[in-house]
């Protein structure tokens, strides 16, 4: 097993880590909403803010986690093909002794196609590597915490069957139901 090949196997394991953790973070998630809820049922606010930040914490430490998943799985990805490409490399010592005859008849347009081949198929990565950089960095959160936090609040008192009477600040609503309820009572 070559250094590569380690790396190869440790960064897909790493991946795999991260979304393990990705996951027991939305367990945590749902575990804290249901004490929000339990604690808005017992109209302890104080504790449900507690519980509601803590839900929302583990949201946003799942999203970290699998973003960074995806980000290893990328570099895997870039890695098992320089693995691919160093056995293609190996097989290819063979067709390069043969290539001897063309660069001593100097055919440079035979060279040229061969090595266009390889250099295509780089760029290719590149170029989705660099997409997939592009798309990670763009997935950040659209709202604030606290907005957050006050949106899982009602929702939690809605299931409950509560009328918490909480205003989101403006521009901060949390999901189409609480931006529903806001758009009501400004009519």
């Amino acid at each position: 097993m070559s250094n590569m090949e380690k790396n190869l196997f440790n960064l897909k394991f790493a991946a795999k880590e991260l979304q393990r953790s990705s996951k027991k973070c939305d367990k945590e998630e749902k575990a804290e909403k249901a004490k929000v809820k339990k604690a808005v049922q017992k109209g302890n606010m104080e504790v449900a803010r507690i519980h509601a930040e803590n839900a929302i914490r583990q949201k946003n430490q799942s999203v970290n986690f699998l973003r960074m998943s995806a980000r290893v799985d990328a570099v895997a990805a870039r890695v098992q093909t320089a693995v691919t490409m160093n056995k293609v490399t190996k097989s290819m010592a063979g067709v390069v002794k043969g290539m001897d005859v063309t660069l001593k008849s100097m055919n440079l347009e035979k060279i040229s196609a061969l090595m266009e081949k390889f250099e295509r198929q780089f760029e290719t990565l590149d170029v989705q590597t660099a997409q997939m950089e592009d798309t990670m960095s763009s997935t950040t959160t659209l709202t604030t915490p606290q907005g957050q936090v006050d949106a899982l609040m009602m929702e939690m008192a809605d299931e409950a069957g509560l009328d918490l009477n909480m205003e989101l600040p403006q521009g901060q609503t949390g999901s189409v139901g609480t931006s529903v309820a806001s758009a009501e009572q400004v009519l």
